[in-house]
């Protein structure tokens, strides 16, 4: 994840986790478009596809208030993250490395904890105004990273689906590889899909060590083939 490897090992400081903040002066975005840069070249290098993740997984209505943000500057720094995106793809795609430019987004609340969830209604008006800003833009897609619970996810799903972009959901797994909600990672995949319709591209699982999912992996069922990613955390 973008975050993680900024916040340790380079110790940038980012308010609340949120990658996004940088834009707000060149050195930030300078930090930004050279971690993109690292990981697009080794993509070219290998010839292989990539996708840019946007730096907006905190980027949000109640996040952008807790770092000083009004609706209208958050509207516009969504903008900018996603052509910074376009800015480094136009130097690094090609024919054997094709490159589709990602929004992201992230849960309303803690990408751990599902705390006090909303309704999927509610989750589809929350996460549609970033989602349109996205879909205004560049974007290729939506991504929602470390989803805790299935009405969110099946409001962003719809949101996605009313502005016309393709959307994969990222759910959150615990050690046990369930949901933090409890909920068994194949029921959450199959009532997400049952409610809109199969509408997702694909799921990803994100925040977990293999171990804590391995296992659910070797599972038979339809819920398996919409799995085409995996965020793993490392350990020691």
């Amino acid at each position: 994840g973008l975050e993680t490897p900024l916040f340790f090992p380079d110790n940038i400081a980012l308010p609340h986790f949120a990658a996004f903040d940088l834009l707000r002066d060149d050195g930030g975005r300078a930090t930004l478009r050279e971690y993109y840069r690292l990981h697009a070249a080794t993509a070219r290098g290998d010839g292989a596809g990539f996708v840019f993740e946007s730096p907006t997984w905190r980027a949000n209505p109640d996040w952008g208030v807790k770092l000083g943000y009004s609706p209208e500057a958050l509207a516009a720094v969504n903008r900018e993250a996603i052509e910074l995106m376009e800015e480094v793809r136009g130097e690094f795609e090609g024919p054997g490395s094709p490159m589709v430019i990602s929004g992201s987004l992230g849960p309303r609340g803690d990408g751990y904890d599902p705390g006090e969830m909303m309704s999927a209604e509610v989750a589809q008006s929350y996460h549609g105004e970033q989602i349109d800003v996205f879909a205004d833009s560049g974007a290729d897609m939506i991504t929602a990273m470390t989803i805790t619970n299935t009405p969110e996810a099946i409001g962003i799903v719809r949101a996605a689906m009313a502005a016309g972009m393709p959307v994969v959901i990222g759910f959150t797994v615990e050690t046990d590889g369930s949901l933090p909600t409890g909920q068994a990672l194949s029921d959450a995949i199959t009532e997400v899909d049952d409610a809109t319709d199969t509408a997702p591209a694909y799921y990803i699982i994100n925040c977990a060590h293999p171990t804590h999912f391995a296992a659910k992996l070797d599972q038979n069922g339809d819920w398996m083939a919409r799995v085409r990613g995996i965020r793993a955390n490392e350990s020691r």
